[in-house]
């Protein structure tokens, strides 16, 4: 799921090619037109710039010939520079685009700087990524020896593999070896992934076509200079230290010529836009805000408060993936208040926290509305009783940059005294990644720690989570003080002991060290609850009828087990007689679309759910950690079914409720709807031996807050 949709999709058409163009934003901002580059990738390679730019700007993106949604002519004059850049022209021309900045990598880096030469009343400024113009510089030494691309070989190697037979035969090899060589940074599986696939979606044969492309204007060192000299608008040129591909003294050579600016990544490789995001993105904003028309550029407003005359300000952020996290986060938000009386607490948050706020008197801060929903997204991942929820969010890499630059302008201009995430992963990560954007104090937040495979991924999820695992303790060891304190929603026993991965620390015991310990949270005391009888009453039960709750949570992952549990309500009737099920479709099933039965109730949203598990007689549930919690602190039988291959619930939660001895694992696939019936029966029936909750874990975790403010 994508974070931002195109405003309008399209075609030109030219000698009977059809070329994709996608236009995100109206016209009322100035227009950047995000080049195609090489035809052995689309415009998605651009998927981590658009939502960040469009929402400042009008963006053009391209699929160039050879990939994507574009046609693939088999016939080179198709592919050179002068037909691409006729292209581009034509989808200004159908967008109604009179000027725009253009931005380029590799060879869209060239194709940008031969536009602003060959057509200077179209170009406002170029932004010049990993530049691709030939003749400037020498190649990449490897490249220049090993590269000889109609020679056939016996047995290629490396960069032999640029070469149209192996490209013919081979496709996927090339590909494979190409991207690790161009995304060479460090923990870079997803950018190499993506670029892989991407790269699947054409076909060797095209790009041998595209490689044979004729142009005759930049054929020696001479014409590329005189190219050069005739470009008259700002240039931004970045490129990587450590590009295999391309040489840093190629963009250099463009820099002195055009007279344009030059930033260097040191240690970045080819496609810095894909895995150094924010800064380029960062970059591209300064650039743009430079050379757009004042006419065009947006007006700028600020007020500075000096700093004495603040008040105490917190920006918090909680987790949207279900509702568990909402409710804590709003019992340590009024700790805190306690703690620090006059503190100001604004919440960045989405849907469906936003709708447990509602009502509560908290401030949700207006920026909010501009987040992408993660919620909708691990809905999209889901099928049946099933979330690979380390996959998931591994693909939810470009909504969570989009929410991170959301998040990152709001605390550049909000003078926050503390952030406080809870498993707001976009801020972990990213300031991680860019330590110089992080200007306040940093609260983590977490009822886990470590990616864990699932035995389906196999010894490839095996070798993706330890390197998740890895970049994760390298970044708190080199940059201790991103987190200014990480707080554990629990014991240190509830922390898996299972290690990081090969070579890589213990689990528990690195997050011994590193984590301070609040205790559970539930956002209520249990002993406030112990009176069942007058629970019911006040939630309109009869004391006397046998109640069993059944929910699946906040994040609309759980639509099977409901239609599933509503199925076995007749078994359970005759097991439990007279009895009255309650099924809780939460704020994002739609409670029309379940089954009917006699004897079930269907809620939608149920703000108040905590009251009607603490007043139930047997309860079947996801296994989200907030609501088998929550079943544990009352002290309720319940059944819980973990979702198939969701790492969290299959071990992180299952091995913290079988430390306190509650609940009884399911498998969804593995069971009907009788045997359902007859283990809750038995589950309800059988004495209780539960470890106790806490109560005052709120207030822990508000006062290891505090202490920083």
């Amino acid at each position: 799921m994508r974070p931002c949709q195109p405003d309008r999709s399209d075609f030109i058409t030219r000698d009977g090619v059809k070329v994709a163009f996608d236009v995100y934003g109206d016209g009322n901002a100035p227009t950047l037109f995000l080049l195609p580059t090489w035809a052995i990738i689309h415009a998605l390679h651009w998927k981590l710039q658009v939502p960040v730019l469009a929402r400042r700007y009008r963006v053009i993106t391209m699929d160039g010939r050879g990939n994507g949604r574009s046609d693939r002519p088999d016939d080179p004059v198709s592919y050179s520079f002068d037909t691409y850049a006729t292209d581009a022209i034509a989808v200004m021309d159908a967008t109604g685009t009179e000027r725009a900045v253009l931005l380029g990598v590799c060879t869209g880096g060239a194709l940008g700087v031969y536009m602003a030469a060959t057509h200077p009343d179209r170009v406002l400024g170029a932004v010049v990524i990993e530049a691709g113009l030939p003749h400037l510089s020498d190649p990449i030494p490897e490249r220049a020896t090993e590269t000889q691309f109609t020679q056939v070989f016996d047995d290629p190697q490396r960069w032999q593999l640029f070469n149209e037979h192996v490209w013919e035969t081979d496709y996927r090899r090339f590909v494979e070896f190409f991207w690790r060589e161009a995304v060479s940074e460090p923990h870079s599986t997803k950018v190499i992934e993506d670029l892989v696939d991407w790269s699947l979606e054409t076909d060797g044969h095209t790009l041998v076509t595209s490689v044979n492309a004729d142009d005759p204007q930049i054929d020696s060192k001479e014409q590329v200079v005189d190219l050069l000299r005739q470009v008259r608008c700002p240039t931004l040129l970045i490129h990587g230290s450590a590009d295999r591909v391309l040489p840093l003294s190629r963009s250099e050579a463009m820099a002195d010529l055009l007279g344009g600016d030059l930033i260097v990544i040191e240690g970045g490789g080819h496609c810095p836009q894909a895995r150094d995001p924010i800064v380029i993105n960062r970059e591209i904003v300064d650039f743009v805000e430079r050379v757009t028309p004042p006419a065009d550029r947006r007006k700028r407003r600020k007020r500075w408060v000096r700093a004495m005359s603040r008040p105490q300000r917190a920006l918090y952020l909680s987790s949207p993936i279900g509702l568990g996290h909402a409710r804590r986060d709003l019992a340590i938000c009024r700790a805190l208040r306690e703690e620090l009386p006059g503190l100001e607490i604004d919440w960045l948050a989405q849907e469906p926290v936003t709708t447990f706020l509602a009502g509560t008197g908290e401030t949700v801060h207006d920026a909010s509305a501009e987040l992408a929903n993660e919620s909708a997204h691990i809905a999209s991942e889901s099928s049946e009783h099933s979330l690979h929820a380390f996959q998931a969010i591994r693909r939810m890499d470009e909504i969570l940059l989009a929410n991170f630059s959301v998040f990152q302008d709001l605390v550049d201009s909000g003078d926050y005294d503390v952030v406080v995430a809870d498993e707001a992963w976009d801020v972990e990560y990213f300031w991680h990644e860019n330590p110089e954007l992080k200007r306040t104090a940093f609260v983590w937040m977490t009822d886990f720690v470590g990616w864990l495979p699932m035995p389906s991924g196999g010894a490839a999820e095996q070798a993706l989570t330890a390197d998740y695992n890895a970049e994760m303790v390298e970044h708190v060891s080199r940059f201790r003080r991103i987190r200014d304190r990480s707080i554990f929603v629990g014991d240190l026993d509830d922390v898996v002991e299972d290690d990081f991965g090969p070579g890589l620390p213990n689990i528990r015991q690195w997050t011994s060290s590193h984590f301070d310990f609040s205790g559970y949270i539930t956002g209520f005391d249990s002993d406030e609850l112990a009176d069942r009888v007058a629970i019911r009453r006040r939630l309109g039960y009869d004391p006397e009828q046998p109640l069993v709750v059944v929910t699946v949570g906040g994040s609309g992952v759980g639509e099977a087990l409901l239609r599933k549990v509503i199925e076995a309500a007749p078994w359970m009737n005759k097991e439990i007689g007279g009895l009255r099920l309650v099924a809780v479709a939460g704020p994002r099933i739609d409670p029309g679309l379940l089954p009917s039965s006699e004897c079930v109730e269907v809620r939608g949203y149920v703000p108040d759910l905590h009251l009607h598990l603490a007043a139930c007689d047997g309860a079947i549930v996801q296994g989200g950690l907030t609501s088998t919690m929550e079943l544990v602190a009352n002290r309720r039988p319940f059944l819980y079914f973990p979702l198939g291959d969701h790492f969290e619930q299959q071990r992180h939660v299952r091995h913290r409720l079988e430390r306190h001895n509650a609940g009884l694992m399911m498998d969804y696939s593995a069971c009907d709807a009788e045997e359902i019936a007859i283990a809750l029966t038995r589950r309800m029936a059988a004495p209780l031996d539960y470890l106790p909750v806490p109560s005052d874990g709120a207030q822990r975790a508000a006062r290891l807050i505090a202490e920083l403010l």
